[in-house]
Parts: C-alpha cells; structure tokens; sequence
C-alpha cells in the first residue's frame, strides 16, 4: 500500500461549503439562492442580536428557523455580542462565546458546536489573549471548530487545525470565480500518487456586503460555477468536521490490510487508486 486518502459520501472527491456571518436580514436571500443550487451553508449568529419582531437588520427566531435551519444549513456561534478573540481579556472571550452557545441551544435545540471568530478574529493580539489560550478555551467549551477570517488561498485543503480554518475565499476576492473553474475541473483521481488529497472550497462572507455592493449576481455566479457536480459533496461546516473526524477515527490492523469503523458514519477512502468505504461497525480487507 502507498498512499490512503479520505473520500467524502458516495467516494466523491471534492465538497464545498459557504459560511456567512452576523444573522443580517440579507442572510434570508443567501440562503433562499443557496437552495436553488443545492448548497449548504453555516450561519454564524451573535446571540445577543437576534430581533424580536420582523423587519429589522437582524432575524428573528422564526426566521432563523424556518428559512435556515429548517432548509438544512447550520447554525454556528459567533459570540453573544460579536467581540474578537483576539482583543478582548480570556474572561471575556469565554463569557461571549459561552453565553452565545447557550442562547442558541436554547432557542433552536439540538448541540451548537461550531463557531466563526467575529471582528478581528485571531488576526490581532491584546490583553494577554493569544492563539493558544483561546484555542483552549473553546476546546474546553466544546467548541469543535471555528473559521478565520482572511487568508483566502487556492489550495483546497482540509484544516489542519480545527480552531484555525481558513477558507478558501471571500466571495468578493477578484479571484474566486477562477479558483471555482479550476476546482471543478479539476480531477483528483488521475494527479499524481501522493498528492490525491480530498479538496475543499470554502466560501465566506456577510451576506450585506451583497446588498450594500450591489452585487447579488456574484453570489449566482458562484453557485453556477460550483453547483451540479457529480463529483462534489455539498455540506455545511458542521457536517464536513464531524465526517472528516470520523474517517480520522478509523482503526487498521498493524500491516493496515484490516479497516476497521467505529463510528456511525459510513466512511470512504482511496487505498491506492481503489475506492473503498466501510459501515459503522464494519471490518474491511484492503
């Protein structure tokens, strides 16, 4: 055997996700086109500033849940009153974090695990904040994950740190559409041995900066570009972690002819140019 590599559901190679910050009223139109393509996206939502009546420039509890939830994108944390990691005391950072967690579990169900840093993120540091506090703490929250902001790249990868996601690209970088070509015409499965790697493109933003630039059609474009393809796994942030996590999870026998799934998800993976996948519970030779 030389090289194994993780393939998303159905063995597909690639998948792509968007992420859109703040909980604006203009989220209600990135959702609604993000279901006309059959996209998934997470939704990063300051507690703090949910809307009690309809019509204001935050949504409201129904709105959150019938138009987001409800069409099957996520809801993710981004601090009760939208503070940066990075500037603010711990004490501080964990109370927002925390809080925001418990309203929206309280509000919408379920387990609230995801999260985007708000503001300046983990781009500046004050107060005695730093990376490697702030990631601890958000451990310790049971955060699981949380995107950056900035960064933006063309190299399709999977984080190697959870708590350190950058994303592919903000939908208004001048290169986005370019990347999006390349990353659908781009076959995996024939590249070279050791550099068939699973790819992501990750899409982010604020849904405002549509209305505010007059630039709606930019967000169709991408979808276009990015949508229908057979060889693509459409997902939220939330369900690429807990998939990538459970093909991690995966045990082999000392000379890694056994695969063994302890996990509930069936998983897939390329064993040297042959795809494979395995069941919860499952042991497959390879």
């Amino acid at each position: 055997m030389k090289y194994r590599f993780l393939r998303f559901p159905e063995g597909k190679t690639k998948a792509v996700t968007f992420s859109y910050d703040d909980g604006c009223r203009d989220d209600l139109r990135t959702a609604k086109t993000l279901d006309e393509y059959g996209m998934k996206g997470t939704f990063n939502i300051p507690s703090g500033t949910i809307a009690e009546e309809s019509g204001g420039w935050t949504l409201t509890e129904q709105e959150i849940r019938e138009h987001i939830l409800d069409k099957g994108h996520e809801v993710a944390t981004h601090g009760e009153w939208h503070k940066a990691m990075g500037l603010v005391r711990p004490i501080d950072g964990i109370k927002d974090v925390l809080n925001c967690r418990l309203e929206l579990e309280k509000r919408f169900g379920g387990m609230i695990r995801g999260m985007a840093y708000s503001d300046s993120g983990i781009l500046d540091w004050v107060n005695e904040a730093s990376y490697d506090n702030v990631r601890r703490f958000l451990k310790d929250l049971d955060i699981v994950y949380s995107r950056t902001l900035g960064g933006d790249n063309n190299r399709f990868q999977l984080p190697s740190d959870w708590y350190n996601w950058v994303p592919t690209a903000h939908h208004d970088n001048p290169n986005i559409l370019n990347w999006a070509k390349t990353f659908t015409e781009m076959d995996v499965d024939s590249q070279y041995c050791s550099s068939r790697h699973a790819k992501l493109f990750y899409v982010w933003g604020h849904s405002f900066e549509f209305a505010r630039n007059d630039n709606w059609n930019r967000l169709t474009e991408i979808c276009e570009t990015l949508a229908h393809k057979e060889d693509v796994w459409y997902a939220t942030n939330m369900e690429i972690y807990e998939y990538v996590t459970a093909y991690h999870l995966l045990i082999y026998s000392a000379d890694g002819s056994r695969v063994y799934n302890p996990t509930l998800k069936e998983i897939w993976f390329d064993n040297d140019g042959v795809l494979y996948s395995v069941k919860p519970g499952e042991t497959v030779e390879v």
